[in-house]
């Protein structure tokens, strides 16, 4: 029984060890101190705060595809000046108010992580925030603007989607990434469901 407890500690410290180190990181950020002493007090502080406000265990896929995590920060940062360019003229069209749309997006790969970076991402880009996900069935909602007919509301979906197979491709794990093919091989990474609301 022992062991099996201290079998299971090693494997949460293995799985949880690139979060404590993050969080380590965030805490050298935070005080602008790349110190040693910075470093064992966020150390300390990183140890504190997953143990006391203990979380469920997310495992990481252990597949990073370089080139297409290289693509995506590119895409990320295209993204962003491209939707807030599209933002902004928006705000000083005075002649019409851009249409906006409460929009539900069920993905098609994602676990909890997966799930996590598309939202992050479709909220930093201008012109669409996260509002709601529905966890059990991996849906989205966004609040988005720029929309005035249903043929841009489709529109919208299917950008999330498409970062969807972006995340998958740089992060997804080895089974996401066989189904993003297989869908890619059938024809299917290209279509929606769901509605707007």
């Amino acid at each position: 029984m022992r062991r099996q407890t201290k079998r299971h500690l090693w494997r949460d410290i293995r799985v949880q060890l690139p979060f404590l180190a993050w969080l380590v990181v965030l805490w050298m950020l935070l005080w602008a101190q790349f110190t040693v002493l910075s470093f064992l007090s966020g150390l300390v502080v990183a140890i504190f705060v997953t143990r006391v406000f203990r979380l469920p265990t997310v495992e990481l896929s252990g597949r990073i595809n370089v080139a297409y995590a290289a693509l995506f920060v590119v895409q990320f940062l295209f993204a962003v000046l491209s939707g807030a360019i599209s933002v902004t003229l928006q705000v000083f069209d005075f002649r019409r108010q851009p249409g906006t749309a409460i929009i539900a997006v069920p993905l098609r790969y994602a676990d909890d992580l997966v799930m996590t970076h598309v939202a992050v991402v479709s909220s930093l880009v201008p012109g669409s925030l996260v509002v709601e996900t529905d966890r059990d069935r991996r849906i989205l909602y966004l609040h988005v603007i720029g929309v005035r007919n249903r043929a841009e509301v489709e529109k919208q979906r299917a950008g999330v989607l498409r970062w969807e197979r972006r995340v998958v491709r740089a992060l997804g794990d080895p089974a996401q990434y066989r189904a993003l093919k297989a869908d890619q091989r059938a024809g299917l990474t290209g279509s929606t469901k769901g509605g707007a609301r």
